[in-house]
């Protein structure tokens, strides 16, 4: 396989430019990360707006997730600023534990607090000494991005909640750190397919996060876990570094979400050796689920052997999302149905310390492949760098998300949204990875190829 070769990336502002066409939220959008917890319930103590302002951006227009929101905030204004405001956040977490239940309570904080200097930690402390599951995260956006911020409540909880153990470790019970709630639209129908595949070779899971998880109760069981996984390429690191520090527990990072069976064989196959498992049954069941999956894909043949005649089908690929999916779809892409790597855009604005480690997984995806990855956050810096590649002779695909939307029409290319922003999609329990997330893409794929085609 032979990538395109693109034009120099143009030069990094270096974080100080203003952002156009913005791709995440601040790191109080983190409020997601615990509204996606079961039975977790957040408080904010920020200005007034801010935490409706992230949770509806995040879930409104990534898909139309939908949620439960319903936060308590101390909305904080010019007395606050003034006087400070620890005497309103005592008010309102009394209030809530009055009026509101939950098996854990999370307090996040805002800018607002943190220039005016409100010790939030001793407010919450005083709770929990009195035997309240409350557990505080300092969440004031110009720490970073939405991103920052999940590591930032993981951590939180996972000290302040789940707190020192030293006990016995439990053989086969794994801590997942994945996929960012929200912010990735498929996230819940994604975190139930990696807990079913986990499952399928003899693993229990704290999924953590998501209609299938146990919620405080899994985030209990954390320092008892035998390892963690992260699967992703660095989302989760931090915490899982944490964890080994704290507890002396091993994980094991795994940089591409699996989709189809080559990554998803290979997947379950790297997790049951680190594990220690039994290799028959993961064999078994891998075995079972390629079945299935190959009988879909022989069923599908029929359409894609007779539409080269009717369609015009991509032979280029552009990604253009956070670099989770931009690496899983990059692979699948790549090496299971054969398009050219043209241009891969990484636009969550991963550490520098994890960004030489995202490159090499790219690097990884074809031996004879060198893959084009760009970092870039701005939305007129993405479309100068796609529009200066190198498309001649290709029909190209996009993957990216609404803001791609014009930049595909000019290429003459189809569009699929797999990141956020996302309104052209709603999204419930779809999933885009393992066996059949895979599946789902295709039939997505061609689906938007057939429309383009007959539409046009």
């Amino acid at each position: 396989m032979t990538s395109l070769s693109p034009n120099p990336a143009p030069a990094s502002c270096g974080g100080s430019c203003p952002l156009e066409q913005v791709r995440y939220a601040c790191t109080l959008g983190a409020i997601t990360s615990v509204i996606a917890i079961p039975g977790a319930q957040p408080i904010t103590h920020c200005g007034p707006g801010c935490a409706s302002k992230q949770f509806h951006a995040l879930s409104g227009i990534s898909g139309y997730q939908g949620g439960e929101f319903q936060v308590p905030s101390t909305n904080m204004g010019n007395r606050e600023v003034i006087f400070g405001g620890a005497d309103r956040l005592d008010t309102v977490i009394g209030a809530t534990l009055k009026v509101m239940e939950a098996d854990l309570f999370v307090v996040l904080s805002g800018c607002v607090p943190a220039l005016i200097g409100d010790d939030v930690a001793s407010v919450v402390s005083g709770y929990r000494k009195r035997g309240v599951p409350i557990v505080f995260a300092e969440t004031n956006g110009y720490q970073g991005n939405n991103f920052t911020g999940h590591e930032i409540v993981a951590r939180a909880i996972i000290d302040q909640y789940a707190d020192d153990y030293a006990g016995p470790v439990q053989p086969g019970l794994v801590n997942v750190w994945s996929l960012l709630p929200y912010q990735n639209p498929f996230w819940r129908g994604d975190l139930e397919e990696i807990q079913r595949l986990l499952d399928g070779i003899g693993l229990e899971v704290n999924i953590l996060f998501g209609h299938s998880s146990r919620g405080a109760e899994e985030w209990r069981q954390v320092p008892r876990a035998q390892f963690n996984l992260v699967l992703s390429p660095w989302l989760g690191l931090e915490t899982a570094r944490h964890l080994e520090q704290k507890y002396g527990q091993p994980f094991l990072h795994i940089p591409t979400v699996p989709i189809g069976a080559r990554e998803t064989g290979r997947f379950l196959r790297a997790v049951a050796d680190f594990a220690g498992l039994d290799r028959d049954r993961v064999e078994r069941f891998i075995a079972a689920e390629e079945r299935r999956y190959y009988l879909y894909l022989r069923d599908f043949s029929a359409f894609y052997a007779g539409c080269t005649s009717q369609y015009q089908l991509p032979s280029a690929l552009v990604v253009v999302s956070d670099s989770a999916y931009n690496l899983a779809v990059s692979a699948f892409m790549i090496d299971q149905l054969g398009l050219v790597p043209a241009c891969h855009i990484i636009t969550e604005n991963p550490p520098e310390a994890e960004r030489a480690g995202i490159v090499a997984a790219f690097r990884a995806l074809s031996d004879d492949s060198e893959v084009p990855v760009y970092f870039a956050e701005d939305g007129y810096e993405i479309d100068r760098i796609v529009r200066a590649t190198d498309l001649t002779g290709h029909l190209p695909i996009v993957f990216g998300t609404t803001w791609e939307d014009e930049l595909a029409k000019a290429l003459d290319a189809p569009l699929i949204e797999i990141g956020y922003p996302c309104t052209d999609e709603v999204v419930l329990s779809r999933s885009y990875i393992g066996y059949r997330g895979a599946l789902h893409l295709i039939e997505r794929i061609y689906t938007t190829v057939v429309r383009a085609e007959t539409m046009g």
